[in-house]
């Protein structure tokens, strides 16, 4: 995440990996303010075992680009609403990415971390039967809290 302050809303795609039992880090890597860190973080993140980073970043919100054009690993963008434009300015410029480094851009806010967390799972489940498992278990339980009918 772009700042200590994004961890409100950047804790849910955390919770939704640690639900899943898929490792994770989390990390304050600032694209403006320490841009040598965000550098050494998405050019080391495959070498150390990384398969996916998931970047949340506000306002300018250039940490998820800036780190995809950094790494071949597929990132996964959160708009974090942190501005007075509630997060449409961070949507706007996570999603315009050029052609040729892409991002996959996710809803502003909680929702949107939480669909990050349960996507890289997802992606990472390709290759990983026993979390195949667990995702397909997960979607199972979220089915069945939508009862048929409404209450009387």
């Amino acid at each position: 995440m772009g700042s200590r302050s994004d961890w409100p809303v950047m804790q849910h795609a955390a919770e939704m990996l640690a639900r899943l039992g898929v490792p994770y880090e989390a990390k304050v890597v600032s694209a403006h303010r320490t841009p040598k860190r965000l550098y050494d973080y998405a050019g080391s993140a495959e070498a150390r075992g990384l398969k996916i980073i998931i970047a949340g970043a506000g306002g300018a919100a250039h940490l998820p680009g800036m780190a995809a054009s950094m790494t071949n690993l597929p990132v996964l963008g959160v708009p974090v609403p942190a501005t007075a434009l509630q997060g449409q300015d961070a949507l706007l410029a996570i999603v315009q990415m050029p052609g040729g480094v892409p991002v996959g851009t996710l809803a502003i806010g909680k929702p949107g971390a939480i669909n990050a967390g349960l996507l890289a799972a997802s992606i990472l489940a390709l290759s990983d039967p026993e979390l195949r498992d667990r995702v397909a278990a997960l979607r199972a339980e979220q089915t069945a809290t939508v009862p048929e009918t409404p209450e009387p």
